[in-house]
């Protein structure tokens, strides 16, 4: 089914909270209309690691009008750690716990076909040939002994500049986000080996077709997807602020939140970056598997010879679980190439496909520096034992104050930082390496 309810956004545009909920409200009730289907609906939210999305918002929204036919809430987890009690409370407000499930992306998926090696390598360009298992989690699959039975399933999220992906969200809520290992492993190393650069802030990339294909392909064996999507901009004085809002089935409302995210997200500069500074909010930034988004989303708009310093309060390990934590220890970041050659010859880091391609993505490529400034829980051999350069927290801050300093350009004692609270809202290119297709 394609059919949009809701299409409002601009650069310039700050949708209130009774704007919001007023227009999803109609939107979830035209919707459930149309299925005509009055069974359970599952909301699929991302996690606290996405926390700007409004997702929370909406999720709490939802729950109170479906009440008993509220079936499930299933965060879309992906790769990431399961969430804490009190951080279920920060997100979704008074949505029932009781009503939550915790994805795990290493058993609870059900594999709905493959997409071809053929098409997976046409569509890379040639820069991968395996086929792609279209995976989701067991309880999403309609007619199966572990499904939920769903009548409707809510996807909620931001739409937004992304490393894998080109734009975050969508296809990719339901695919990595409830996937499975080998789905996640296969996409993010298919971006990897693509190229970050020539992907991020894209709507359609190889990944995407893949996401997209997997959609054509077997949605008939998914309940209805209705797509509530946001695009959050920054206002002058560095809150946050809705600036777009579509919800509707098919993929017309991602179209065009990517097209509004590109207009609001991604911050061109005339003349590349000497010295970037970098918060990490420490109740969304524990590891480097998370924070990176710090690397990633600069890499465009940082001089060769420049320098990233990354303030990392609340770090505490590398990867989001035990498995992918010792593999980064074991392999630090590398250029890609190089880790393309050892992807290749060794295959602990071959059949982990996806922390491969998170070690390209974390590598600058020998062109600039990475100074980390972690907090008392990881230790400066920690940090260089992987690749990156150490900086002493306490000293950085000082100078580097995130309490003093506003987003953009700074002038810190004669010396012109530019300075970024939350990496994950955007992507900061220079204007001349930045080409939009």
């Amino acid at each position: 089914m394609e059919k949009t309810y809701v299409a409002i956004g601009g650069a310039d545009k700050d949708l209130t909270n009774s704007e919001l909920e007023a227009l999803f409200s109609d939107s979830l009730s035209k919707a459930l209309a149309d299925i005509n289907d009055s069974g359970k609906v599952i909301i699929l939210p991302p996690d606290i690691t996405r926390f700007h999305s409004r997702a929370g918002f909406f999720t709490e929204i939802a729950a109170n009008k479906l009440g008993d036919s509220l079936g499930a809430v299933l965060p879309a987890l992906g790769t990431h750690m399961p969430m804490s009690g009190s951080e279920l409370s920060r997100m979704f407000g008074s949505t029932n716990k009781n009503k939550f499930i915790v994805h795990d992306w290493r058993n609870d998926v059900t594999e709905l076909g493959r997409i071809e090696e053929d098409w997976v390598e046409k569509a890379s360009d040639g820069k991968v040939r395996y086929d792609w298992p279209v995976q989701v989690n067991k309880i999403l699959r309609k007619n199966s002994k572990d499904s939920g039975n769903f009548s409707l399933a809510l996807s909620i999220g931001q739409v937004v500049p992304h490393e894998v992906a080109g734009m975050a969200n969508h296809g990719k809520n339901i695919f990595v986000g409830c996937g499975g290992k080998e789905a996640i492993d296969k996409s993010h190393f298919c971006g990897a080996a693509y190229g970050m650069e020539k992907i991020m802030g894209r709507a359609d990339t190889p990944v995407r077709a893949l996401f997209d294909e997997g959609l054509r392909r077997y949605s008939s064996e998914l309940p209805p997807i209705l797509w509530v999507l946001t695009v959050i901009g920054s206002r002058t004085d560095g809150t946050n602020a809705v600036r777009g809002l579509y919800i509707g089935f098919g993929r017309e409302c991602f179209e065009k939140a990517a097209a509004l995210s590109l207009e609001v997200n991604v911050n061109l500069i005339n003349e590349p970056v000497n010295k970037a500074v970098v918060y990490l909010e420490p109740e969304e930034y524990r590891t480097t598997w998370l924070g990176n988004k710090a690397i990633y989303r600069t890499r465009m708009v940082i001089a060769d010879g420049g320098e990233l310093i990354i303030l990392a309060p609340a770090l505490e390990r590398f990867g989001e679980d035990e498995g992918i934590d010792s593999l980064i220890r074991k392999y630090g970041y590398r250029p890609g190439k190089e880790i393309l050659e050892i992807t290749e010859k060794d295959p602990h880091l071959g059949s982990n496909l996806s922390a491969a391609a998170h070690l390209i993505h974390g590598s600058s490529e020998n062109r600039f520096t990475v100074r980390y400034c972690p907090g008392e829980k990881i230790t400066r051999n920690e940090i260089e034992s992987v690749g990156f350069e150490y900086g002493s927290l306490n000293e950085m801050q000082k100078k580097y104050d995130p309490a003093v300093l506003k987003n953009g350009y700074n002038n810190i004692e004669g010396e012109n930082i530019y300075y970024i609270s939350n990496p994950a809202l955007g992507l900061w290119a220079e204007k001349k390496r930045f080409i939009p297709i």
